[in-house]
């Protein structure tokens, strides 16, 4: 099937960053039995998930001590707050770095991050030590989960198409360390503390010039009945994640379907792919991605790559892949594709110029 006529947005650089705080996995599954293997019978039958969850490391916002004490909503927040916005800074400064940018250049912000509260929310808070303009455009988004990565991009995607000439600043932070909790002794806590890792990407875009890489379409399939599947609740002393054993299948027996209507929609085929760019949420996952996209069992490399030395940090984890990718040399057209809370998969379609 031929290409349809590209929005016309290049993308122009992709950067991350991620606190200083490096656990092991081992190191994990030792902080893991010293906070629930005393309290729980499910540890022990729970802890293959670090030997399993093909990670080795992660980064993370605190000292490990600070993970082994009590924490409530106030205090999880300030860390949040004060963590989220050094990063932002970080992959900001070099994203425009890379592309030779101003922050006085940079037209929007769109910014995603669904682990904290900021009101006024992070771009607000790190303006003045970025140097944005007064009138630069906001728009921050709350709530995607790990489908961030992909549905944020697009939203930036949109909002430089809006007009030639316009500059974007996309930038996503999660901070996934600051939910573990010492209270809950659920299976899925337990899980989070073998899978979630911190960190932050940042993404340039601009409309109506050329570029190496350009945006095609985007699209989001939203399954009904699915809210337990993935994503928090609002409890005290924080949020208490949702992950349901079921992702896996599900993903296996739904993505193909998802990907073809976003695809259709767009004006493209599956066979137009060169390459998918998934959201590794787990090793499980992104076995089941490849087996649902009749994928050979290996080639979402970058994709475990990124897990194994930075775990499941959420909504920036699948531009931590794109950045893997472009290093390496893009294909002529790629998707990425992330799957979080709704329960819903994002899809968005880049090609090189």
């Amino acid at each position: 099937m031929s290409s349809p006529n590209p929005i016309p947005v290049a993308l122009l650089g992709v950067a991350t960053a991620v606190p200083a705080n490096v656990l092991t996995q081992d190191e994990a599954k030792g902080l893991a039995r010293r906070l629930f293997g005393h309290r729980t019978s499910a540890f022990e039958r729970l802890a293959p998930v670090f030997d399993n969850a093909g990670i080795a490391k992660r980064h993370i916002v605190r000292p490990v001590e600070w993970y082994e004490a009590e924490h409530g909503w106030k205090n999880r927040n300030a860390v949040y707050l004060e963590a989220a916005e050094n990063l932002y800074v970080e992959a900001a400064r070099k994203v425009l770095d890379l592309a030779g940018l101003a922050a006085t250049d940079v037209d929007g912000l769109v910014t995603v991050s669904t682990t904290g509260i900021a009101t006024p929310s992070l771009e607000a808070r790190v303006a003045g030590r970025m140097g944005f303009r007064n009138d630069v455009e906001r728009v921050p988004i709350f709530g995607l989960g790990c489908a961030g990565g992909v549905t944020g991009l697009a939203a930036a995607a949109r909002l430089a198409a809006a007009a030639p000439g316009r500059t974007i600043l996309y930038v996503t932070v999660e901070l996934c360390s600051t939910s573990i909790r010492l209270d809950k002794l659920s299976k899925a806590n337990i899980v989070a503390t073998a899978l979630f890792g911190d960190g932050a990407a940042a993404v340039l875009l601009r409309s109506g010039g050329e570029g190496a890489i350009m945006f095609e379409g985007a699209g989001e399939i939203l399954w009904p009945d699915t809210l337990g599947i993935m994503g928090w609740d609002v409890e005290d002393p924080g949020l208490g994640v949702i992950f349901d054993r079921s992702i896996p299948p599900f993903v296996e027996d739904n993505m193909e379907r998802a990907v073809a209507q976003i695809l259709d929609r767009i004006g493209l085929a599956k066979g137009d792919m060169d390459r998918f760019t998934c959201h590794p949420g787990g090793a499980k996952v992104v076995a089941a991605l490849e087996q649902s996209l009749h994928l050979s069992e290996g080639t979402l490399d970058h994709e475990r790559g990124v897990l194994r030395d930075y775990g499941n940090m959420s909504a920036p984890t699948v531009l931590f892949v794109l950045e893997r990718l472009l290093a390496a040399g893009m294909p002529e057209r790629t998707m990425l594709l992330a799957l979080g809370p709704g329960f819903t998969v994002s899809g968005l379609t880049l090609r090189r110029a």
